[in-house]
């Protein structure tokens, strides 16, 4: 009778620790890979997003100016005028050359209808108030954006600071302009020059704050 025996057969450590090696090495790559992705969307993502916020914050900024100078135009004119209103703003009690004067540094504040002498060449005056109230639009599209983008951790402490206090003063200006609005409305004239005072105080903080925000917003997270 015959008899086989069955050898061992030797285990190669070194093809296995090979290809443990290769498989390690290689998801280590496509982690890589993918961060290294990730980090270049988030960049670019990033750059897109200072653009379109830099815009906005010209564009509010133009806004506000222009609605500034209206509304302070406003506040001058009341504040000249208030003195000779009889009562209401329909009435004024003064004399012709010193309405002239008005009239020539503020056209369209008062306009006249009807004139009554009453003595010593001064006149009672009915017509009625215009108030052209600039009501500028300051839009946060850009910033509320760029929140939904997760790209936010690119920014530094610093910037996202001053981006969300900007965009804090912004809104509480945007509701004392829709404030004023409704004073306007209403016709209620001291209210409005009320408003207007306290909003005159913010536009100047915030014109303030837009410069900020353009002065170092391309070096933001930099």
């Amino acid at each position: 009778m015959r008899f086989f025996k069955l050898g061992k057969k030797e285990f190669n450590w070194k093809y296995v620790l090979g290809e443990i090696l290769l498989i390690f090495i290689g998801i280590n790559l496509a982690i890589w890979f993918n961060n290294w992705n990730a980090s270049k969307k988030a960049i670019a993502d990033k750059k897109v997003a200072i653009t379109k916020i830099t815009e906005e914050v010209i564009n509010n900024s133009n806004q506000l100016e222009i609605a500034q100078e209206q509304n302070h135009l406003i506040l001058l004119a009341y504040s000249e005028y208030k003195n000779k209103f009889d009562g209401n703003s329909t009435q004024i009690i003064s004399t012709p050359k010193a309405l002239s004067i008005l009239k020539t540094k503020y056209p369209d504040f008062y306009r006249v209808s009807d004139s009554i002498p009453l003595e010593n060449g001064v006149y009672r005056y009915e017509g009625s108030t215009v108030i052209l109230l600039e009501m500028p639009i300051l839009n946060e599209i850009a910033w509320d954006t760029t929140k939904t983008l997760s790209v936010l951790n690119e920014f530094d402490y610093e910037c996202l600071y001053d981006l969300e206090s900007l965009y804090s003063l912004q809104r509480l200006v945007q509701k004392e302009i829709n404030k004023a609005a409704d004073a306007l409305q209403k016709r209620e004239l001291k209210e409005l020059m009320n408003i207007l005072g306290f909003l005159n105080q913010l536009n100047s903080q915030l014109s303030e704050n837009y410069k900020t925000v353009l002065e170092n917003i391309d070096n933001c997270g930099s």
